[in-house]
């Protein structure tokens, strides 16, 4: 009975370590604006406003010290195309409005060159845009207007949770 009981919490333990190197606890964000998989209404898009769609986070890990945000484009001509970078969100937030982002957030470049959302703007097609959330177990030490591959560099190791929702954009030409 003792071996069993050792064994499973050995298999538990083994399951959390592998959760974690996998880039942690599952979280959730979803948006008001749009359903996973659906369409991005036009008013966050280039076509529109360009105003960030209101965003919640949920499931944050206990321990986290603060949250990334990554929206990206993996279907861009060029390759992956970031449109918006957000780090040391306070964990405690968990959601932030339509075109706004937290106040404590340092924003990094994105691929059209400026710092904040960058909404969707596909040149042709149909494009699928992710909107990452990642939980870290620290701040990162990052300078506002940092590009993808610093942050990226400055999260590894430290990824405690993550989620993320996908939403699909074509322009009406």
């Amino acid at each position: 009975m003792q071996k069993a009981i050792m064994g499973g919490a050995f298999a538990i333990g083994l399951a959390a370590i592998a959760s974690f190197a996998a880039g942690g606890a599952k979280m959730k964000i979803t948006s008001s604006a749009f359903q996973e998989g659906a369409n991005i209404p036009s008013k966050f898009t280039c076509d529109g406003s360009d105003a960030n769609p209101a965003l919640r986070f949920e499931q944050i890990p206990a321990e986290a010290k603060s949250l990334v945000l990554i929206v990206d484009d993996p279907d861009a001509p060029s390759g992956l195309f970031t449109h918006w970078l957000a780090w040391n969100i306070d964990p405690k937030i968990t959601e932030f409005a339509e075109n706004s982002a937290p106040s404590n957030a340092v924003q990094g470049r994105n691929d059209f060159g400026k710092s904040g959302y960058g909404g969707p703007c596909p040149p042709s097609g149909t494009h699928r845009y992710f909107f990452k959330i990642f939980a870290l177990d620290q701040m990162l030490d990052l300078k506002a207007g940092a590009k993808r591959a610093e942050v990226e560099a400055a999260m590894r190791g430290h990824v405690i949770g993550q989620g993320e929702l996908m939403g699909r954009y074509s322009r009406n030409k």
